[in-house]
């Protein structure tokens, strides 16, 4: 009798290795064959785990989601009584996680996000993995007396992926702004939407 230690499961470690291809290799890097030499795992391995393509990239999508969830922190996000500074901190910090240590994250989404343009059915699936953070942000705002929560939300998640596509894969990608200047940068964003 064997004793299994701990560590990710083989779907986890597929779909880690996948989204480290999307980030390095992109979309034509991403293939089978691929993930199973990048994993070391025996030829064939995703293939039995993930048959198509398209289930190949919904397994990224959603270990994907799992891990950015673990990087926005939602559970670390401010109650609304705590007010626009409480919120800046928290999203900035998120953002700032993105921008930094989950960089090649961050890329993947993008990656993942751009061949969601091309395929109708990765597109819902990926959309439905950010309803969370949407929700909850729009919640947050509402509570602190946003007049227009659902223009708000989106103004915010924009400002946000903006900023972390513009560093990440855009023209400011040798200058990754410091914790303090996105805070600033959000508190600017909520003081107007709030008038704190």
């Amino acid at each position: 009798m064997s004793v299994r230690t701990a560590g990710p499961s083989r779907s986890d470690l597929v779909a880690d290795t996948a989204l480290a291809l999307l980030a390095e290799r992109g979309m034509r890097g991403l293939t089978h064959r691929a993930v199973d030499e990048a994993a070391g795992l025996p030829q064939g391995s995703t293939s039995n785990l993930a048959r198509t393509r398209q289930a190949l990239l919904e397994l990224a999508v959603r270990r994907l989601a799992d891990r950015e969830a673990r990087v926005l922190a939602l559970h670390e996000m401010p109650d609304p009584r705590a007010g626009a500074g409480a919120l800046a901190d928290a999203l900035a910090l998120a953002t700032h996680r993105a921008l930094t240590r989950n960089r090649e994250l961050t890329l993947a989404r993008y990656e993942l996000a751009l061949e969601a343009t091309r395929r109708p059915e990765l597109r819902a699936y990926f959309d439905a993995t950010g309803v969370r953070f949407r929700e909850q942000l729009a919640a947050l705002v509402t509570g602190m007396g946003s007049t227009d929560p659902a223009r708000h939300t989106l103004s915010l998640i924009s400002w946000a992926d903006g900023l972390m596509f513009s560093c990440v894969a855009g023209s400011f990608g040798a200058e990754v702004p410091s914790l303090e200047e996105v805070r600033a940068g959000l508190r600017e964003l909520l003081d107007g939407m709030l008038g704190a």
